[in-house]
């Protein structure tokens, strides 16, 4: 006796004999079998359907996580396992009914195979007419099998929660499949294991039936309102396909170009319209220097590539050839805005060691609160723009034991370039016209957008007031089909002009006119605040913090301080008073004026000539390692 007959057949044969002992007929003993079985797993059919109802209902919470992070696939992955944890979903429980099947296919060809040791001498194989131990001699057996397939298919395609929620091959092409395969397998078995998959398959549908009267998916699914990430059209993929290969023939020249010169000093972006951050330094080299700057775009959109200016050159190269880039980077200097250096899949380098990597943070903000715990651990530079940003970062060496950094207090760049061109380019917007308020949600999960902005705009909307909802460009990006709701939730307003909504990022004179900006969490608030001197208000949705423990650094985050400085902040229970805190800092400019000037004289450094501290620390850094 072999392994499988001992494991399985042995089991399934007792089983199957006692079906016999009731019908003396091995075809009916099949039938009782196969509903007994069904009777035995339901069970896990039941837990199975509990999973998927599950899954779909957090389809869109993965589509979300999807968007936020698809350029960051190991925060993606962590995200991902903490929200099946959180709606203990399993990948286990989904695969149960399609691995339990596996061994009793095998205990019934067994028993099929060996009838005798089985069940005995003189079993009556014979069901209508057909030997139930023969191979099959027609088309019968192996019809009623394919039949009950197809038949199963259609049914799971339309009532199945997780079936129908699958595309075109998902649902056709795998019935196909499946289809194609029974008819192979029905032939190339005994006949009684055909009839075993036809009724297999039929008292499945009944299963399928009662687990949607147990577990109504509709009574767990938001069916009518949940969001489903749009599929692509067939030009969509098309268009696709054309333009990432138009992005592969840049990115081949382009890192060819890149790793055929010498360069002492490289910037990395991350994306289009990250060279605000650096811009004031680069310019302050190339105009102060003959030190050539070397620009590397991760995004082949970014209008940087196409910059003809002296002294510049720029690069372009995918979130997956940058992997190696990074590995074989050779120059003196690398200046980045990229938390999280050598811990997830961009690493320091290892064709040159003494590479010094430079951090500039692309806000104004808590980096013990907004970074992840060790996220400037292997960077040698940081470019510090406030003082409780220097205070963090010492504070964090002296608690985790960690090697000082070289802090070179220089400011926020890009905050030297707002207050320039507001000076230059302040609204002539009259006295007599409407205040403006700017709702200015950041991207973060639990924004204002997608969990408070109905009460918002009901209530400020019967001020006498413009508004403008301006979401973050990576929401628009990754969320276009919350982007459309909005525009039918909130058609009336904009119809009748109290509402627009704008997508349009090209400039940010609608930002630096606004009267006030309503926001959450995002960074705009403080760069608009310092810059415009006008106050903020703040709505307390819920924060997202990085670091699980930013509280053992006991320095309070600027975050946290500079709410109340520059504006007021207004928990979620509380937007009953939001209409009125509106109208409040609408009509105490000037008060916050002044507190916004004393924060800023305190706390930043720099203001107004960033540009030369920075910019001059790295050409005396390059001049300095020069022969």
């Amino acid at each position: 006796m072999n392994i499988i007959d001992l494991v399985f057949g042995s089991f399934f044969g007792f089983l199957m004999r006692l079906c016999y002992d009731i019908t003396n007929n091995f075809g009916w003993s099949i039938v009782i079998f196969s509903v007994l079985i069904k009777l035995v797993l339901f069970p896990i059919s039941l837990i199975s359907q509990k999973n998927s109802i599950i899954m779909v209902k957090i389809k869109p919470m993965l589509n979300d996580l999807q968007a936020r992070y698809a350029s960051e696939p190991d925060v993606l992955l962590q995200e991902q396992k903490a929200l099946f944890k959180k709606e203990k979903y399993s990948a286990i429980k989904a695969l149960l009914p399609l691995l339990v099947q596996i061994p009793i296919i095998i205990g019934v060809i067994s028993v099929v195979n060996n009838p005798v040791r089985h069940l005995g001498e003189n079993v009556n194989a014979d069901f209508f007419g057909v030997d139930m131990f023969a191979m099959p001699e027609n088309l019968f057996i192996p019809a009623l099998a394919i039949i009950s397939t197809i038949l199963l298919c259609v049914i799971q395609n339309t009532f199945n929660v997780i079936s129908k929620e699958q595309g075109f091959f998902g649902k056709w092409g795998v019935m196909l499949l499946l289809t194609v395969f029974t008819g192979w397998f029905v032939f190339v078995v005994p006949t009684g294991v055909g009839l075993y998959w036809t009724y297999s398959n039929l008292t499945g549908i009944l299963v399928l039936a009662v687990c949607n009267i147990i577990y109504n998916p509709k009574k767990y699914i938001d069916y009518e309102h949940r969001t489903i990430k749009p599929k692509l059209t067939k030009v969509e993929k098309e268009e696709k396909r054309r333009i990432r290969k138009i992005e592969k023939e840049r990115e081949k020249a382009d890192m060819q170009r890149f790793f055929s010169v010498e360069k002492e000093v490289v910037f990395f972006s991350e994306s289009k319209g990250f060279i605000k951050y650096f811009e004031r330094f680069i310019d302050y080299i190339i105009n102060n220097s003959d030190i050539t700057v070397h620009y590397l775009t991760a995004d082949i959109n970014d209008p940087v590539l196409e910059l003809n200016k002296s002294q510049f050159e720029a690069y372009y190269c995918s979130d997956k050839g940058l992997i190696t880039t990074f590995m074989k980077m050779d120059a003196a200097i690398v200046v980045m805005t990229l938390a999280d250096l050598n811990v997830y899949h961009y690493k320091r380098s290892i064709v040159r060691k003494d590479i010094e990597y430079i951090y500039i943070d692309h806000g104004l903000g808590s980096c013990n609160l907004l970074l992840r715990k060790g996220a400037l651990n292997h960077y040698d530079t940081i470019f510090c723009n406030c003082k409780e940003y220097n205070e963090e970062i010492r504070a964090t060496e002296s608690v985790y034991n960690l090697k000082e950094k070289n802090l070179v207090n220089v400011g926020f760049g890009l905050l030297d370039t707002l207050i320039e061109k507001y000076e230059k380019e302040k609204s002539d917007k009259l006295e007599t016209d409407k205040p403006y308020v700017l709702i200015a949600p950041s991207w973060q999960r639990d924004n204002i957008i997608e969990i408070c902005l109905s009460p918002i705009l009901d209530a400020i909307s019967k001020l006498d007031v413009k508004i403008v909802l301006r979401p973050h460009p990576e929401f628009v990006k990754r969320f276009v089909g919350k982007m459309q709701s909005l525009y039918s939730q909130y058609s009336d307003l904009i119809k009748t002009g109290v509402l627009d909504i704008q997508t349009d990022f090209s400039s940010n004179s609608t930002v630096y006119n606004a009267d006030l900006v309503i926001t959450d969490w995002s960074s705009i608030a403080v760069e608009y605040s310092l810059t415009t001197k006008k106050p903020t208000l703040f709505i307390n949705t819920p924060m997202k913090i990085m670091n699980p423990e930013w509280q053992k650094i006991d320095v309070e985050p600027m975050d946290f301080t500079i709410r109340n400085i520059i504006g007021i902040s207004l928990d979620i229970d509380k937007l009953d008073d939001v209409a009125s805190i509106t109208q409040k800092l609408l009509d105490s400019k000037d008060t916050y004026k002044a507190a916004i000037e004393d924060y800023m004289s305190e706390h930043l450094y720099n203001v107004g000539t960033t540009a030369s501290v920075g910019g001059g620390y790295i050409i005396d850094r390059v001049l300095s390692l020069r022969p």
